[in-house]
């Protein structure tokens, strides 16, 4: 159940609370990415130091590895992974686009050979949901087809007449105990496609909506362009969430749009590679201007590495590859991320929201390596 709390009188941005069987989560929120049951590098406690309140899990990979026999014999997802909070899965539908060299799209889901010894697996709406089910989410999201962001229209069109068809398949199929359920929205960058969908998608009431096929290779103003003539046809009275974004300036302009919840593989990823991210954008920890900079990735920071360790201390980790390295920088991003969210909700609490758009969107300057990052994650 999703509750509206407050509006922005300045822009869509909207407070909410979304109560789910195994907690509530206050909107606008970040969730984590824990494809394969574990967000990288780190472990459910510095998650919940972090303050994190959902995690992101993905039916494709799980249920390749480890199986669903493991986890419904470990009593589901939250008992495998010791994660008592509430977990949102991906259909799959992603993979559909991700995974397209080694997929056939039919008209009845779709078939996939393994992305690691080449079996074969099927996927549809069925499918998809009895996965869900056995992993036990408190929310699934329905199967749906994602195409690239420059496909034909004709490509579009029967992406978007599939992924309404399959909506209503899934809605039919058993759920979980408490499981909600969220459809998807498609239709590229065309907005009569897009309504289309919205429409069709709508009106067989789910628990919530994802805004589906950004955050697919296409330029940020067309990825804009996608959720702002998306959001007027999504009800006011349920969750909004715009599926593999973004940078943190991307997710406050997403929050004016009037979207609620978001999933981005970029803080631990990233992290990896020993870029931070801060309120002035992002940094190379590894350079070699921080070598003996004696303070915090960044001043004021309350997350655990900011808190005891310093830059030179954490460049000198990961230049020498030790992973306590890149596992303080993936807590201090997956803590930035949802710091912001937080201030988010304060400043659309307090009325504040439009000034605190305006300073966060002009002091952030993502840099080269961050963007490339993204692009990969898209693609």
């Amino acid at each position: 159940m999703f509750e509206l709390l407050r509006t922005d009188p300045t822009s869509k941005a909207r407070l909410g609370r979304l109560t789910t069987a195994r907690g509530v989560i206050e909107t606008p929120a970040y969730m984590p990415v824990g494809t394969q049951a574990t967000v990288k590098a780190l472990d459910p406690r510095e998650l919940v130091e972090a303050g994190t309140q959902i995690l992101l899990g993905n039916t494709y990979h799980l249920c390749i590895r480890p199986g669903l026999d493991i986890i419904r014999t470990a009593g589901g997802l939250h008992s495998f992974m010791a994660w008592p909070h509430p977990i949102l899965t991906d259909s799959g539908g992603f993979q559909v686009f991700s995974l397209a060299k080694i997929r056939k799209v039919k008209a009845h889901g779709v078939e996939f050979k393994s992305h690691l010894d080449g079996s074969p697996l099927f996927l549809g709406p069925k499918e998809a949901m009895e996965i869900q089910r056995v992993l036990g989410s408190d929310i699934a999201m329905v199967f749906d087809e994602c195409p690239p962001h420059n496909a034909p229209a004709k490509e579009q069109h029967l992406a978007v007449e599939r992924t309404i068809r399959w909506a209503r398949e899934c809605r039919e199929q058993p759920r979980a105990a408490g499981q909600q359920v969220f459809g998807i929205v498609q239709g590229g960058s065309d907005s009569a496609l897009r309504e289309h969908c919205a429409r069709a998608i709508t009106v067989l009431d789910f628990d919530g909506y994802a805004i589906g096929g950004v955050s697919v290779g296409e330029p940020e103003p067309e990825m804009m362009k996608a959720i702002e003539i998306t959001e007027p046809f999504l009800p006011a009275d349920k969750a909004r969430y715009a599926m593999g974004l973004g940078t943190p300036a991307q997710m406050v302009e997403l929050v004016a749009r009037g979207v609620d919840m978001f999933d981005c593989v970029l803080p631990t990823r990233v992290a990896r590679n020993g870029t931070a991210f801060t309120r002035r954008g992002t940094f190379a920890i590894k350079g070699g201007a921080v070598k003996a900079e004696f303070r915090p990735i960044e001043e004021g920071c309350e997350c655990f590495a900011c808190r005891h360790f310093t830059r030179a201390y954490i460049r000198h980790l990961l230049n020498v590859n030790e992973i306590l390295g890149l596992r303080l920088v993936s807590i201090h991003n997956t803590h930035f991320y949802l710091q912001v969210m937080r201030e988010v909700r304060a400043a659309i609490a307090s009325g504040t929201f439009a000034e605190y758009r305006r300073q966060f969107v002009a002091n952030y300057i993502p840099t080269r390596r961050v963007l490339a990052a993204r692009a990969r994650a898209q693609g």
